[in-house]
């Protein structure tokens, strides 16, 4: 008896030796991505799901999901799955051939998605994407694992991992050729003293590129804390200035400032008339047909001096209603621009109301030899007049951010052209302080040694907040932590005034994805940030994020 029970036993083995050893049939596996998934999108990446075939000609029959994670069900209109056939990554899936292989509009703690989908042998890739409910709302997540394939009717078991992802809802604020706009870019993000978020962009009509082309200044507010916004409006446009058509009076790059003392809401913008050609001479001639080009960084596009041919000019328009009407442009290219710098022009973001009152845009431009660097421009007399300091440092620097420090100081956060190519621990924002509204600056201890970059705009500010009976105060930093490309969209913090950054475990990562990688904070209320960002899965990107979430910690109630 016990000698058959052993014989049994050891046949059982060899058995299963043999299922253990020989090919299968099929690998079946799944990738997640720290996305976000947008309202206004009709698909987003969700599950990348990829089934290794050994033959030709099975067929994918049903695909089950787990939804564990999603905090609210209801904010998903519909599930489906489209097979791609070769890899790909989670860019913009409205712009990516696909074949849709199932949809549901049935969606619950399980997924359960019937397929007629006919596999390839070798890989066959397939997305799980959501589209959103315009009510859904954007402080919640959505989720979703792998559980089980259907092939040829039979199932098969797939490993369920927990890559401790859960992707953030956000809303689709700007999408690619929308409003007839081919592009939008350089986001700038303020709250109004009335509570009104305010998004501000490039409208670039005709293309992604920088100036010259046509494009204006566009806006979208939302009264509703970023969940609604409201349609497009055009705040400021040249039209066909000078007798040029539009394509040669671009303006770009704007910045937004509200005084928190006062009704008044500024935003900056650089308009280019005409073209200055690389030699520095304005380009005469030029009709709707014209294909010349050049912008003010590049070669000798803008020069000194102050006229319309000459130079780029500053320009700010203002509303005192919450930003629902606009004035016209104000050019005060005369009060802040030395006559020898080749350049002076907004910096791109968001502008401060300090504790004493003092208003202060980040501000870039070209010295008497052509060469970059950042700056301030501020006014102590409620926008009346403008000022702009001196350079903040002696290297070639661009687009910045500034901060009011908790001793009154203000600190400049600034692109650094010379972390192109640099990997090695020298990459880092170069950073600066001044005391005296820039007619002095030292450079920080942290000046490229904290926060890496790709070379790409980033976004810094100052937020408040209570924590139990205790007032506090915490920087916030956004950009795409990468020394190589712009991927990685990040928010960190730092409770000392900038000495000391989070690291990239304890930061928060938004969007994994190659983008154009531009954004800007700002606060939205004491447990509230909000920011906005050009990100991989739209033009524009607007998300909401808990304080707690950002700081990793939990607040008192």
């Amino acid at each position: 008896m016990k000698i058959s029970v052993l014989v049994s036993a050891v046949f059982s083995c060899f058995i299963l030796s043999l299922f253990a050893f020989a090919p299968a049939d099929f690998k079946i596996s799944s990738d997640q991505f720290q996305l976000p998934v947008l309202k206004k999108k009709a698909n987003n990446p969700i599950i990348r799901i990829n089934i290794v075939s050994s033959s030709e000609g099975r067929k994918l029959t049903g695909i089950r999901l787990d939804t564990e994670g999603t905090t609210d069900l209801k904010d998903i209109k519909a599930a489906r799955v489209y097979y791609y056939g070769q890899d790909t990554l989670p860019g913009n899936m409205e712009t990516t051939k696909a074949i849709l292989v199932s949809t549901t509009n049935n969606v619950g703690r399980e997924l359960r998605l019937e397929s007629d989908q006919l596999l390839k042998k070798g890989n066959n890739y397939f997305w799980l994407s959501y589209e959103l409910n315009d009510d859904a709302n954007i402080l919640n997540f959505v989720d979703a694992s792998l559980l089980s394939v259907q092939i040829d009717g039979k199932n098969k078991r797939a490993y369920k991992k927990d890559n401790g992802i859960k992707q953030r809802i956000g809303v689709a604020v700007r999408k690619h050729k929308q409003d007839a706009v081919h592009t939008s870019r350089i986001p700038g993000l303020a709250q109004t003293n009335k509570g009104t978020l305010i998004a501000v962009f490039d409208a670039r009509y005709d293309s992604g590129r920088d100036l010259q082309g046509h494009m204006d200044i566009g806006i979208h507010r939302s009264e509703d804390n970023g969940n609604t916004w409201e349609p497009i409006q055009i705040v400021m446009d040249m039209g066909e200035w000078g007798g040029l058509s539009e394509k040669f009076n671009g303006v770009s790059d704007a910045c937004i400032l509200v005084d928190k003392n006062s009704d008044a809401i500024y935003i900056a913008g650089l308009w280019m008339h005409g073209v200055i050609n690389a030699e520095g001479k304005w380009v005469e001639d030029l009709n709707e047909q014209s294909d010349e080009w050049n912008h003010q960084w590049r070669t000798k596009g803008s020069q000194p001096g102050f006229g319309v041919k000459q130079t780029s000019q500053f320009l700010i328009v203002k509303s005192t209603d919450d930003g629902k009407t606009w004035s016209d442009p104000m050019n005060i290219t005369e009060m802040g621009k030395k006559e020898e710098w080749w350049l002076w022009a907004p910096a791109p973001g968001q502008g401060i109301t300090m504790k004493d009152g003092t208003l202060v845009f980040p501000t870039q431009g070209r010295d008497k030899n052509g060469e970059a660097f950042s700056n301030i421009t501020y006014s102590k007399d409620g926008g009346k007049t403008w000022k702009s300091s001196t350079p903040a440092i002696n290297e070639s620097t661009t687009e910045c951010m500034a901060v009011e420090l908790s001793d009154g100081s203000i600190m400049l956060n600034m692109r650094a052209n010379s972390n192109k190519g640099r990997i090695d621990d020298s990459n880092g924002r170069a950073i600066a302080v001044t005391k005296d509204l820039g007619e002095n600056w030292s450079v920080h201890p942290t000046s490229h040694g904290a926060l890496i970059e790709p070379v790409c705009m980033a976004s810094i500010i100052r937020h408040d907040y209570k924590a139990g009976d205790k007032y506090k105060s915490v920087l916030l930093f956004s950009n795409p932590a990468s020394k190589t490309k712009r991927h990685n969209m990040t928010i960190k913090h730092s409770y000392d005034d900038g000495m000391q950054w989070s690291g990239t475990s304890s930061s928060l990562l938004l969007d994994e994805v190659n983008s154009r990688g531009y954004s800007c904070l700002t606060s939205i209320d004491s447990e509230t940030i909000g920011i906005l960002y050009e990100s991989s899965q739209a033009d524009m990107v607007f998300q909401a994020i808990k304080l707690k979430d950002i700081l990793k910690i939990e607040t008192k109630k």
